[in-house]
């Protein structure tokens, strides 16, 4: 009865060791490398383009230059779950817009309940600032009740603003693009505007002088001598 248990304990023993070996020698083999980046590449999407476009914006007026009406109905149809901007429109759970562009911030609606996020904001709508409550109504107004997360195309938002433009008794002329490169500064302007020194009326830079100081070229005694109270007074000669 020993000699069975002592050899069933030996092969029980010898097989775990097998099995030791084995892992041991397959880790080897197929040991695995963190991958340098995690994820999966898209085909047609990457990080910088990404980047390069949201860096590439540029102001309102460049899109609302080119802005198409009927397109902006097209995009508005996302709005009319919650607005409509049809003249004499009912107000839906957003207010209606018909008119909405020149009118007061949080107040055009009659009779719209308006978040305090809304009225407390101040001044008009503006070209640039629907250009900006239509990228992120959230931004633009931190706990505003508009649940809308906003349109991340800028031409998008131009076309919406040039239809609700058009949804008025009395539209208004569309702004125009802005001069090429009005949107970014020159390098090379930047840095001679930087290095250039301050100017007088002749062209060159003056000395500042502390109190009591001769000018250079001036001979000491035909220069103001200051006051006890530190006023200049004048010099007899």
């Amino acid at each position: 009865m020993d000699d069975r248990s002592n050899t069933i304990a030996g092969w029980v023993l010898g097989a775990g060791i097998v099995a030791l070996g084995a892992t041991i020698v397959t880790g080897e083999m197929f040991h695995a490398e963190r991958p340098e980046k995690m994820g999966y590449p898209i085909e047609g999407v990457t990080g910088a383009e990404t980047a390069g476009a949201a860096e590439a914006e540029k102001p309102a007026a460049f899109y609302l230059a080119s802005a198409d009406p009927n397109k902006g109905s097209e995009v508005f149809k996302k709005c009319t779950a919650c607005h409509n901007a049809d003249k004499g429109g009912a107000n839906g759970t957003g207010p209606n817009l018909y008119g909405v562009i020149d009118q007061p911030i949080g107040h055009h609606a009659p009779g719209f309940a308006y978040s305090p996020a809304l009225t407390g904001k101040g001044g008009n709508w503006t070209w640039d600032n629907l250009f900006a409550w239509l990228k992120s109504p959230r931004d633009f107004a931190p706990g505003t009740k508009m649940t809308f997360a906003g349109l991340s195309n800028p031409q998008d938002r131009a076309n919406v603003i040039a239809f609700l433009n058009s949804k008025s008794d009395a539209p208004k002329p569309m702004p125009a693009a802005p001069p090429a490169g009005a949107d970014k500064a020159s390098p090379a302007a930047n840095a001679a505007e930087a290095k250039a020194p301050p100017q007088g009326d002749k062209g060159a830079s003056q000395p500042v002088l502390n109190e009591g100081q001769a000018t250079p070229g001036k001979n000491v005694k035909d220069q103001a001598a200051p006051s006890v109270d530190g006023r200049a007074g004048q010099t007899k000669k």
